[in-house]
């Protein structure tokens, strides 16, 4: 590192960030907690989207842990300690989460298509074994490629309020951090594609059944839904990897301009907000997606309508 970017200090007026990041995990354990409870109610069937939906819950999960670390450390008020567990852990887990996500998106987008022209068993990814399986070597990949990062050994720095996280990394450390980037824009970008032939696949099978009404209603509503998971997904995670190469290589002093540094540091922060955001918009998804927990969503808000409404009637006649 050059005495340049100790000079440039961007890791600072993180405080309005946090804010959001607490609603967000405030929405996202609701849900996530919700959605468990849910599938734990209601036997989930063994379908391949049930499997991946099941997958990305406890992705979530992983998420809802990572994030108090982080509200902590940027408002400042987080012992250094905790400063660098996040650095070497929680950050991690953090980016782990967002690909996991990305990946399981994608499989649901495949697996709703699937079931819509009705090619039942034929393609060997509709198989409850195959989705078993290609989940854990998903899994498998993605801590392949990121949890060095948590074992690499960082530098001794002294303590300091505006430190990041790059600071903490040796020589090794950054070279595994900019190839670690790198794969996993390359994830971003081979899954978005199959999201987007997924889709594509789907409005063709639409206009190939647009004159069968009885076809036409089914084809439709799944349609709504992949297109759902679409729109959440452009949202949370496209933002983030328009900005993620320049940040990167800013990270890596290729980028040395302090005014073009600090604004990448604050887009990045802002758009890792919305990737993150994604914790608030998959229970959304699990509702559209699944049947065992969109039957007890309606189920327990249906009972509690019913038990307001016989209080009131019980209650308008002791008044009578």
């Amino acid at each position: 590192m050059t005495n340049s970017s100790f000079s440039c200090t961007v890791y600072r007026n993180l405080e309005p960030f946090t804010y959001f990041y607490y609603l967000v995990f405030l929405v996202g354990i609701i849900g996530s907690c919700f959605a468990a409870w849910a599938f734990k109610q209601r036997n989930t069937d063994h379908r391949c989207i049930s499997i991946y939906l099941l997958n990305l819950l406890t992705v979530d999960f992983l998420l809802t842990l990572a994030l108090p670390v982080k509200i902590f450390v940027d408002l400042g008020v987080a012992p250094w300690k905790m400063k660098i567990f996040h650095c070497q852990v929680t950050a991690c887990l953090i980016y782990i989460n967002m690909y996991l996500s990305i990946i399981f998106l994608a499989f649901v987008s495949i697996d709703r298509y699937l079931q819509l022209i009705r090619s039942c068993k034929i393609y060997r990814i509709q198989e409850p074994g195959f989705a078993k399986m290609i989940s854990t070597v998903v899994w498998l990949m993605v801590l392949l490629i990121m949890a060095p990062n948590i074992f690499i050994p960082i530098k001794n720095i002294p303590e300091k309020p505006t430190v990041a996280c790059m600071d903490f990394k040796t020589k090794f450390g950054e070279n595994w951090h900019l190839l670690t980037n790198f794969l996993c824009v390359a994830i971003f970008f081979n899954f978005s594609a199959i999201i987007l032939i997924s889709n594509c696949l789907v409005i063709r099978q639409l206009y190939r059944n647009k004159d069968n009404e009885s076809c036409y209603a089914n084809v439709k509503r799944a349609l709504i839904n992949i297109l759902l998971v679409t729109a959440g997904y452009i949202v949370c995670f496209v933002p983030y990897h328009t900005v993620r190469i320049p940040y990167t290589l800013s990270q890596t002093q290729v980028i040395s301009n302090c005014s073009a540094r600090n604004s990448l540091f604050k887009a990045k922060e802002a758009t890792l907000l919305l990737a993150v955001s994604h914790l608030c918009f998959d229970p959304i998804v699990y509702y559209h997606l699944s049947k065992a927990f969109r039957l007890k969503v309606t189920e327990t808000f249906t009972s509690q309508k019913k038990s307001s409404t016989q209080k009131e009637k019980s209650k308008c006649e002791n008044d009578a």
